[in-house]
């Protein structure tokens, strides 16, 4: 987890013990406001000690049950001020997959140039509907949320065509293994390595595979993608990270710029991809 996240939510919990003990009501035990809210004892103390990020409506019933419901615009501003970085998968697909796709078409269309690392899967730049209607559908179950893959299909098909606009840019890496990842049925994955066989040579995307027995001066960790200079997004099961300080951007670059360095291109690319094609069977 980020330092500053974490920083961000510890300071949230010293303010929230600071009202329960600074109470008009007078200083109230964590064990007396938990039976007031009807939450274990646990809850408040890991909410006070920063191992739990509050949501809105636990700050508005903790505001109003230490008699100071006018603290909550605060506590909200302090609870969106570290959520604008740490996106939760939970409160993000709470209304399906459609909305946090309508949301990457806003950042991939306001961009001119994308640097992106994929390690498991194919990039959702270039996939087919088929392959990402499974990778919606097993997301969907993995996080118990809405059932709305043909709408975040349509909508990722969507996005894909920035890739034909003039002044666009994708630079794409990735590794072998996210070639042969069998996230859907054979016949899909091979469909998928069709498109992206015809990808290579197109003006507007740079491709660079990684291949198994390529030399690595880094591991293979998690996929990343970089906004011109201004963002970088990068995910894990729990939660996106938007990351929009120079140093962090600046080290992203980085690591592109080293990963890149084991990657072959062009007709080296093609016989990558053409090798796992061939390797798949339906």
């Amino acid at each position: 987890m980020s330092t500053d996240y974490q920083k961000a939510r510890e300071d949230l919990g010293r303010r929230l013990r600071g009202l329960r003990v600074e109470s008009p009501y007078g200083p109230l035990t964590g064990t007396a406001l938990a039976q007031q809210l009807g939450w274990p004892q646990s809850k408040i103390s890991k909410l006070e000690n920063g191992r739990q990020t509050p949501t809105a409506e636990d700050l508005r019933a903790w505001a109003e049950a230490t008699g100071q419901a006018g603290a909550f615009d605060e506590l909200h501003g302090r609870l969106k001020g570290f959520e604008s970085h740490i996106r939760s998968w939970r409160r993000q697909l709470a209304a399906g997959h459609r909305p946090v796709q309508d949301t990457w078409n806003t950042l991939v269309d306001d961009t001119s140039t994308l640097h992106v690392w994929e390690s498991f899967g194919v990039s959702g730049m270039l996939q087919t509907a088929d392959y990402a209607r499974h990778i919606f559908e097993d997301y969907a179950a993995l996080q118990n949320s809405p059932r709305d893959a043909e709408d975040a299909v349509r909508a990722r098909m969507r996005r894909q065509g920035w890739l034909y606009r003039p002044g666009k840019r994708l630079n794409l890496l990735m590794w072998e293994g996210a070639l042969r990842a069998q996230i859907c049925p054979p016949a899909v994955l091979v469909a998928q390595l069709d498109r992206l066989l015809g990808i290579v040579g197109m003006d507007t995307v740079h491709l660079g595979i990684v291949p198994w027995e390529a030399t690595l001066k880094l591991p293979p960790a998690n996929a990343f993608w970089i906004f011109d200079d201004r963002l970088v997004v990068t995910e894990d099961w729990h939660a996106e990270l938007w990351l929009d300080d120079a140093d962090s951007l600046a080290l992203y670059q980085r690591v592109w710029a080293t990963l890149s360095e084991s990657a072959v291109f062009g007709p080296d690319a093609q016989k990558v991809i053409s090798r796992v094609r061939h390797s798949i069977k339906i």
